[in-house]
């Protein structure tokens, strides 16, 4: 006896697409893109009614785009930002992630520095970027010293928190096991803070733009913060916007990368989320 399945009727084949195009709607991408494209219409609109020298709008700031990358301005003063962000990031690593680590491990070095790190974190660093130019001048030096600064404390607290919160039921375990202090770092320890860590680079990268646009504000001779001065100064707002997009466009791609960093090097992070 063959059992025979009926076709499927005009309705449900609509409803299926109904469905599924329902669903697309739904999906994370296209609503973001639906977002943009609203903000981007009413900002056109908007835009074109007020006085250029007061406002702009979308196709206006592309037009400036094309402009300064083709005269390789963009590219020039991105170029010298983006090296500094590097150089003071960089820094920012090498001293805040073992300050961080050596502050939670061992109670001296914690009671030795806990006053210069509380009085350091508690003064504004804008207040100290003019004495830093004073010091070290209107070059790459000062600004790497800044953006040093402003990276330093998200990096040293998340450490410091990261190895804090390491469970104390794998360190028992792995001393039943005889594991020796370097066992006991790099097996259980440092792959326990490591979220943490990643979580302050990503925290020390949004204050390092913020950081190396106030050292170019100051020295004014470089930098995208330079092209921001000099375009607010004369008047040139479409122009002035490209810097600023530019800054946002190199925010979200460093959020981005140390994302993908932390679900490459500390997968784990992410099936503890979802457990």
């Amino acid at each position: 006896m063959s059992i025979q399945s009926s076709p499927p009727t005009q309705s449900n084949i609509n409803f299926k697409q109904k469905n599924t195009f329902v669903q697309t709607l739904k999906s994370d991408t296209v609503v973001r893109a639906l977002s943009l494209v609203f903000v981007l219409t009413v900002w056109e609109i908007y835009g074109r009614s007020v006085n250029p020298i007061l406002f702009t709008y979308p196709t206006a700031v592309a037009r400036a785009f094309v402009e300064l990358i083709s005269n390789g301005e963009l590219f020039k003063y991105g170029a010298q930002s983006i090296q500094v962000l590097i150089y003071g990031m960089f820094a920012g690593c090498v001293v805040g992630i073992p300050m961080g680590v050596l502050t939670a491990r061992y109670r001296v070095f914690d009671k030795a520095t806990d006053m210069y790190v509380n009085a350091l974190y508690a003064t504004p660093m804008v207040a100290l970027v003019p004495l830093l130019v004073l010091w070290f001048g209107f070059g790459v030096q000062a600004k790497v010293i800044v953006i040093f600064l402003f990276t330093l404390f998200p990096l040293l607290i998340n450490t410091y928190q990261g190895v804090k919160n390491v469970d104390t039921k794998l360190l028992e375990v792995s001393r039943s096991f005889c594991s020796s202090e370097r066992q006991l770092w790099f097996d259980v320890i440092l792959p326990s803070a490591l979220p943490y860590i990643l979580a302050g680079v990503r925290l020390s990268l949004g204050r390092g733009l913020v950081g190396m646009v106030i050292a170019d504000f100051y020295t004014s001779i470089s930098g995208l913060g330079y092209m921001v001065v000099v375009y607010a100064n004369t008047f040139q707002t479409a122009k002035l916007f490209v810097p600023i997009v530019t800054l946002m466009i190199l925010g979200i791609f460093g959020m981005e990368f140390t994302k993908w960093l932390e679900r490459k090097l500390a997968p784990w992070n992410d099936i503890r989320k979802e457990d």
